[in-house]
């Protein structure tokens, strides 16, 4: 991924000094492994540890690639160097490239998991901060767009940390999912490996062994991975657009955090853009791209092709990294987000008390009108509302069917506000516990 949508850490697992220093790291184990089997010389298993502290020089291995046209055995000569060949030849034995890189890239991508999971760990965090800040902060909740009936912000924030959570439930099982590791030789049939070296080169390194790979782990583990960073991402850009709708000029209801000396528009000096949430919404589609690419995967040919190599390649640090960066901007949105609440009451009692209409609707059910005559008496005083933006009260009081039914203070009770908000503690008890 490009700089700007970035951040170190996550940047410094798909580094390419990283991937070898793994590479190195099963290249070892695996020899301790097979010199504890008796297979290889304990000499030379320790020999190879003598490139523990050794900065693996990337242009040197590409320039070995550039005539090999083989990375791994680019990797292997240019340890060499730093072991010795008498001293490096049992290295990779029984093995075969698929070993060194499917091990190596679960092994980042659980490091990218872990990431991953903290950033939804201080999103989940904001988010219920933010929840119980507002929990009483009354807004009007809309359907299709259009007024539907009162909620609270706080309601709004809770339910973007009710799904969260469970990215948060699904990024850790995405992370078991990928992390196996294979050392199993050709075609995965362990016929030049113990099944003893993949034991401890997994253990080693916080993975445990694939029950069956063939010469590459299944990429099914990968499909279900990549799908739930798409998930996620469609999370973000979720809580992203209802950001975005609050900050429209005539709704006005949140907005991000304008700093100083921040500029909105070049031509236009009043504006103040939702800049951040539309810049999530695109990174939510880049996670998303990698999901089909990452589907396609799991078909390859036999016991292997490399069909699915150049994806990864591309998915594994474009997807992690843009996520990362995501999660960590939408929190910060979250964490200084500006909230009016006075612009949420103008805004519901721009028709004044329409927003109340099943609740008469079903007064006047509950007191003998059939359904389809009261629907009819509360839509036509509630268009009067719409087209001349009357009272929907008084538009009531003045309707002499519905006062059959219902006496004036009956009316004017189904009007409190109270009756949409009884039920928020139990709400945010299921969410956050009691």
């Amino acid at each position: 991924m490009i700089p700007r949508y970035s951040r170190p850490e996550m940047v410094s697992i798909w580094e390419p000094a990283t991937k070898f220093r793994i590479w190195y790291e099963i290249e070892a184990h695996a020899c301790d492994a097979m010199a504890d089997l008796g297979v290889i010389p304990r000499e030379n298993a320790e020999a190879v540890w003598k490139a523990k502290d050794v900065e693996f020089d990337v242009a040197r291995i590409d320039e070995i690639e550039a005539v090999t046209k083989h990375d791994v055995i680019a990797f292997l000569t240019h340890l060499a160097e730093h072991v010795g060949s008498d001293e490096a030849r049992f290295v990779h034995q029984g093995m075969t490239s698929s070993d060194v890189l499917d091990t190596c890239f679960n092994v980042q991508l659980v490091r990218a998991s872990d990431i991953l999971i903290a950033d939804l760990e201080g999103l989940l965090a904001a988010l219920k901060r933010r929840a119980y800040e507002h929990k009483d902060t009354v807004r009007i909740g809309r359907s299709h767009g259009i007024h539907a009936e009162p909620t609270t912000m706080g309601l709004t924030f809770a339910r973007f940390y009710a799904e969260m959570d469970r990215n948060l439930s699904r990024m850790r099982d995405a992370r078991a999912e990928v992390a196996t590791g294979a050392i199993s030789g050709a075609v995965g049939t362990f016929a030049n490996i113990d099944p003893a070296v993949e034991d401890h080169v997994c253990d080693k390194l916080g993975l445990v062994p694939e029950p069956i790979s063939t010469q590459v782990i299944p990429r099914d583990r990968h499909a279900a991975f990549f799908a739930t960073l798409g998930v996620i991402a469609s999370s973000v850009e979720n809580i992203a657009i209802e950001i975005r709708h609050m900050q429209r000029t005539e709704v006005l209801e949140g907005a991000e955090f304008f700093s100083m000396g921040q500029k909105g528009s070049s031509a236009m000096p009043h504006k103040k853009n939702p800049v951040l949430t539309e810049n999530l919404t695109g990174l939510a589609r880049i996670v998303r791209s990698a999901v089909i690419p990452a589907m396609e995967n799991v078909a390859l040919w036999h016991e292997r092709d490399i069909s699915h190599s150049s994806v990864e390649r591309m998915i594994g640090p474009d997807a992690t990294i843009t996520l990362d960066f995501a999660l960590a901007r939408l929190t910060g949105v979250i964490d200084k987000m500006l909230i009016f609440p006075d612009n949420m009451l103008e805004n519901m009692n721009k028709f004044p008390g329409l927003v109340m209409s099943q609740r008469v609707l079903l007064a006047l059910t509950q007191a003998g009108v059939s359904r389809e005559d009261a629907y009819s008496y509360v839509q036509r005083n509630a268009l009067k509302v719409w087209e001349h933006r009357t009272d929907f009260k008084q538009e009531l009081l003045g309707d002499a069917d519905v006062l059959a039914a219902l006496s004036a203070e009956e009316i004017e009770e189904k009007f409190d506000l109270g009756y949409h908000t009884k039920h928020v503690d139990t709400i945010f008890a299921r969410v956050f516990g009691e």
